[in-house]
C-alpha cells in the first residue's frame, strides 16, 4: 500500500508536529538529529518512558510498509542508546507500539519502557502487553512490515 502523507491541516494539529517544531514550550527534547526527536512520555508507565518518533510526520505503523523498516530500526537504536544514556538498562526494557485504536497521537512513536519489571498490572497486562491486541513489539512490527511489500502506485 501507498502510504498517505499527513495533510497540512493534521501535521498543525499534530502534537507530536508541533514538538519537533518547537511550537509546545512544555517538552524537554532530550535526543534530536537531522529526522528524529526523543522526549519522555507525558504519562510514564516506568522511571525510563520515553517516546522516539521521526520528524516527519507518518501515521501509525499499520500503515506503513516494508520501505520502512529502516526507520523502525533507527528509531529502536536510538531509543535504546537514550535508555542507556538517561541510566537505564537494556536487560529489563521493552520497545513498541500501541495499535489502532490504542494509538492517542496518530504521529508514528515508539515506546521504549525500563524496567519493564516495575510496570504496574494494567500496563504490563493490557497497554503494554508484548504482541498483544493493544501493543506490538518493534520486532513484531518489523515482521509484520516484512510481509508488507510496498506497491508503486
Amino acid at each position: 500500500a501507498t502510504l498517505k502523507m499527513a495533510t497540512a491541516k493534521e501535521s498543525q494539529s499534530c502534537v507530536f508536529c508541533k514538538i519537533v517544531t518547537r511550537e509546545d514550550k512544555e517538552t524537554r527534547i532530550l535526543y534530536e538529529d537531522e529526522d528524529y526527536v526523543c522526549f519522555r512520555d507525558i504519562k510514564p508507565a516506568a522511571k525510563h518512558h520515553y517516546l522516539v518518533i521521526p520528524k516527519k510526520h507518518l501515521p501509525g505503523v499499520k500503515h506503513l510498509d516494508d520501505t520502512h523498516i529502516p526507520i523502525i530500526e533507527n528509531m529502536v537504536e536510538i531509543g535504546l542508546s537514550l535508555l542507556e544514556g538517561q541510566g537505564g538498562t537494556k536487560d529489563d526494557v521493552r520497545t513498541g507500539f500501541h495499535w489502532p485504536p490504542f494509538t492517542s497521537v496518530n504521529h508514528l512513536h515508539l515506546h521504549v519502557i525500563s524496567p519493564t519489571s516495575s510496570l504496574g498490572f494494567f500496563s504490563r497486562n493490557v497497554m503494554y502487553k508484548p504482541d498483544s491486541w493493544a501493543f506490538a513489539t518493534s520486532e513484531w512490527a518489523v515482521n509484520y512490515l516484512k510481509g508488507k511489500p510496498h506497491v508503486n502506485s
